[in-house]
Formats: C-alpha cells, structure tokens, sequence
C-alpha cells in the first residue's frame, strides 16, 4: 500500500522441487525495493527450510511462493508448497502442505509457517473427483480484486493445479474474503475450471468483474472465464477452457510448457484516444524455455471481446520479446508510478555447470508506451 515492491524466491540448496531430492532443504528468500525497482535491499529470508535435519515434516523445504500485498493495509499474505513430497507422488493421507505467512509491516517481517492445506483438501473429499491426492498454489500473485469487498477485506483470488484420485489434473480458483485466513473454491466443486489439460495456473479479474483463469499448456495457455450469479456467495459458473496458441493466433509458447502471468490494466489507444483495456500474458516465447516475453491483446468491447474464452484466447495484438536468453517463469506487478513491474528467471550467467540449470532472478519494468511500441498508453 506504501508503494514498496516484495520479490521472493525459493532458494533451491537441491537445485529441485519439493520431494524430489534427498536433502530437500528449500528456503524463501526475499528483496524490497522501496524505489519503484531502481535498487533494492539486501536479501534477507523469510524462512529457511531444514532438509533432511528437519525435524518435522514441513520444516524440509518450502517453494513456489505466491504473494499479496493488501491495498489499504501494511498486511501482506504469503502461501508457498512445503514438505518432502512431489506433487506427482502425493497421495490424500501424505502430500504437499500449503504453508501460509503474515506480515504486518510491509514484508519486513513475517510470521512462523502455519500449514493450511486441510481445510482445502477436505472440501473436496465429497466431490465427484475426490479425495484429491494432490494440490499445488500456483507461484507469483495472488490477486486481490478491484470489485469486490466482503466485509473488511477485498477479496482474494489464486488459482490450484489438483491432481484427483484417478491422476486427472484440473484446475480451480480459491478466494477468500478475510485476507487468506480461510478459502472456498469458486462455483461449483464438480466443475473445474479446466480439465485433464490442466496444469500451474494463474488468475485474474476482467473489468466487468468477470474472473479469468490462464492455464500452462505445451505451446500456448488453455482460458476459461467465471461469471457470478451471486458475488457475495462465490456462486457463478465456468464456460468452457479454450486454447490459445499458433493455430488462432494467440498466446505461443513453441516447445515449451512454463508458466507466466496474467494482467488486465486500463489504457487509451494511441490511434484513435479510445478508452479499453489491455490483456498481458507473459510466457517463453521459444523454442523451448527461452526468449521470455509479454503479449498483448486489447479489449475494445466487452460483449465481443468479454463474452467468451473462444474470443479472449484469439487474435492477441503484439508482443514484446523480454530477453534472448534461456528463461523460464515470470511474474507480474502493477507499480505507484504506473509502469509494469516484470520478474522472470534467466540463465543471465550461462548454463550452470551442475544439473537443472542456474537461473538468476531478473527485474525489469516497462511503461505501456514501450510495452507495445507506442500503441497504447496507461489509463488512470
């Protein structure tokens, strides 16, 4: 709220994911700029896993973090992975934790790890796709909406990859209207939002108040739309998820399966000075995970644009290629003075000499101007 920017990270000592080495010790990591991303403090960690010496389970390591700063508060919400067990090995009784952190000063400080994950597998224990055995929080921002404010908070989104008893994996949103302190699924639970395609995914609010969920899938993004029928109650339903790649001229990730973000933000076409909105989506543009860059679609009117994912998944604008380099996930935030904040993982040094590669984290920030090579201009 003070205009300060967090960026975490997991500090991977195994150089894996959670439950897929021995050791397995994870830490979060963190920075602060308090300059819009001109320089930025020392890094300091938020929690430092254990790995093997752990002495209870969620203690070994913690990963994929995914973050909120509120809007009118100095309370910023953390959720990461943590444990000792791969999303692809999990099973109802032994899987992930979903590990939860408090600030109250900005990021300055943060609360111990509570681990949250039952009351969100237990929802779906009753459903037709359930007991789930797995579930995993998509990494980056969680979003909290622009619209909609239930009680003292306005309410927060973020988007799970689940794996159910059969080995589907789908994907489902989760908000919560008391600042991540307890979360529902959005709709109906025997409805995911995509199915069987699914994979890490990311969500965000049309302006009409209409939620989004974009979906990593080898060589574009699967879409699927959430209109309410009643706000208040998390009650609406899902169209159907539709692909964006090559073949409609949408979001292209060649040879690639990586996740990337999703923004919606307010702009004046160059042109003609109209007023609309402007649809980001970061991905590697390719061949494989390299060339990390943001496409853009603008969304002139929202019965054409708005009405369906088969619409949103086609015919994107432009894009902007970000770096030349191997590069794999990003992540996106809107910053004070109006310019995109842009985080992503490259092979800035070279290839690491040992196994997985030696990603470093990069910051950058575009004004929409640069974004889309004049087209477009920020809208307040």
């Amino acid at each position: 709220s003070n205009g300060d920017l967090i960026a975490v990270v997991d500090y991977r000592h195994s150089r894996s994911d959670i439950g897929m080495a021995p050791n397995g010790r994870i830490d979060l990591h963190a920075r602060i700029s308090r300059d819009n991303g001109n320089t930025w403090g020392e890094i300091f960690p938020i929690v430092e896993g254990k790995g093997a010496a752990s002495e209870d389970f969620m203690h070994v390591g913690f990963g994929d973090p995914c973050i909120v700063a509120d809007r009118e508060s100095s309370r910023v919400l953390l959720l990461s992975c943590a444990g000792n067990v791969s999303f692809q090995n999990g099973t109802r009784q032994r899987h992930q934790n979903i590990a939860r952190f408090y600030s109250e000063d900005g990021g300055r400080t943060w609360s111990a790890p509570e681990d949250i994950a039952e009351s969100i597998y237990s929802q779906f224990d009753a459903s037709k796709y359930g007991p789930v055995r797995s579930m995993f929080v998509a990494s980056g921002r969680i979003m909290q909406s622009r619209i909609t404010k239930v009680g003292n908070y306005y309410r927060l989104y973020c988007a799970v990859l689940v794996r159910d008893r059969q080995a589907k994996h789908m994907n489902y949103v989760l908000f919560s209207d008391d600042f991540g302190g307890s979360w529902k699924i959005l709709g109906d639970i025997n409805t995911p939002a995509v199915y069987n395609t699914a994979d890490e995914p990311k969500v965000e609010e049309l302006a009409n108040g209409t939620i989004i969920i974009s979906s990593r899938y080898n060589g574009g993004r699967y879409y699927n739309f959430f209109t309410y029928t009643d706000i208040n109650a998390g009650v609406g339903k899902w169209e159907t998820a539709t692909f964006s790649g090559a073949a409609n001229n949408g979001v292209e990730s060649k040879d690639n399966s990586t996740n990337g973000e999703i923004m919606i933000i307010p702009v004046t076409r160059t042109a003609d000075d109209k007023a609309m909105y402007l649809a980001l989506q970061s991905v590697p543009l390719g061949p494989q995970r390299k060339n990390v860059g943001i496409y853009y679609k603008e969304l002139y009117d929202e019965f054409d644009d708005y009405i369906s994912p088969i619409e949103f998944a086609r015919d994107w604008d432009g894009v902007k290629q970000v770096t030349t380099l191997n590069s794999a996930y990003s992540t996106m935030a809107w910053q004070r003075d109006n310019r995109l904040g842009f985080l992503y993982e490259e092979e800035t040094h070279g290839a690491s000499t040992l196994a997985y590669g030696g990603y470093t984290i990069v910051y950058e920030c575009f004004d929409i101007e640069v974004l889309t090579d004049g087209k477009y201009s920020f809208r307040k």
